[in-house]
């Protein structure tokens, strides 16, 4: 059965990462057109989302490639790439050079912030609140409160040991993730085994396996499973907005397979695709997602999760320096 579930492992990485030098000749020379044709062709071959986006590459190429040639400066080559890239909408979607990098910001530009760090340092952590690893940690009243900003930052074993001794009494606990933009999975799947009741489907991955834009695996199964001393799994809310992305994103998935855990804000960023990193010619790095995740119910995760109980900020509790979603969060796990 081990030896099954290898060759398994094996072979999706095999999809992944085969004939990745074929799209590379050798003696293929660093020009500006060989540049935009390897970009245009690796993305091509291996984007996860053409088809679930409704994005037509190959018309976009029309438009982008009588744009290139090789008496193009490195700027302006960098400059009309950055330009057809981001009509892919996508937060996962980059170039980077040594003068400039290309980031889309629109899958959260238009969304209320929902996010005020002083109000949260000033009213609900206080100068005196307990520092974790990246985690920053208070109590309020009989609820505790973790504010965790990045995912970057490596998740140690005894952290999260350390969290569940210190609030493991109290009546419940707010997970705020807001402008959390992700960073290392690994964190956001040993965070969540602390609080899982039991072993649970929490997501599927669907990988690119051909060059078509519909070539994919069958869906894998994600499960998360109760790890570590002790777990917690009395009422948690996990607060959210539109900066909560990709790993953060995977994270409130994950939580959100747990009965006893709700979300609360508003509407994640998504970026539920896994993104690879390539070279051009050049030397240029660009990146890209080629795996799609799923909610257990088939849900498609790339442009954000929805809370269970939507809430936005309101202005005149912002002016009087209070959180309203952290408050209604107090609330419902005080009820």
């Amino acid at each position: 059965m081990a030896a099954i579930k290898y060759t398994t492992l094996l072979v999706i990485f095999c999809l992944l990462v085969s004939c990745e030098k074929l799209l590379i000749e050798k003696d293929q020379e660093n020009t500006n057109e060989n540049n935009f044709e390897l970009l245009w062709t690796t993305i091509d071959r291996k984007y996860s989302f053409f088809e679930y986006k409704n994005v037509n590459w190959d018309s976009i190429y029309h438009v982008y490639r009588p744009k290139i040639d090789n008496t193009l400066s490195g700027t302006e080559l960098f400059n009309i790439m950055g330009e057809m890239v981001l009509e892919l909408r996508d937060g996962h979607v980059n170039i980077y050079s040594d003068f400039n990098r290309i980031i889309n910001y629109d899958w959260y530009a238009d969304y209320p912030v929902n996010f005020n760090y002083n109000i949260i340092l000033g009213r609900y952590l206080g100068v005196n609140h307990m520092k974790i690893g990246p985690f920053q940690i208070s109590a309020i009243d009989s609820v505790g409160y973790i504010f965790i900003r990045s995912f970057s930052e490596q998740i140690e074993e005894r952290d999260m040991d350390m969290i569940t001794d210190l609030l493991y009494d109290m009546k419940g606990i707010i997970i705020d993730v807001r402008h959390n933009s992700g960073g290392l999975g690994r964190n956001a799947r040993l965070m969540a085994s602390r609080f899982a009741d039991r072993k649970r489907l929490v997501s599927y991955s669907l990988y690119k396996s051909g060059p078509g834009h519909d070539d994919f695996t069958s869906p894998q199964a994600n499960y998360i499973s109760p790890e570590g001393k002790k777990q917690f799994t009395g009422p948690v809310v996990v607060i959210t907005n539109r900066r909560t992305y990709s790993a953060t994103n995977d994270f409130v998935l994950q939580m959100s397979a747990f009965p006893h855990v709700v979300t609360m804000g508003d509407i994640t960023g998504g970026g539920g695709g896994t993104p690879y990193d390539y070279e051009l010619l050049n030397g240029w790095r660009y990146r890209f997602p080629r795996t799609q995740t799923l909610a257990p119910d088939g849900f498609n995760v790339e442009h954000g999760i929805p809370p269970a109980i939507p809430q936005q900020m309101r202005r005149v509790d912002e002016e009087r320096g209070i959180d309203t979603i952290i408050e209604t969060a107090i609330n419902y796990l005080n009820k």
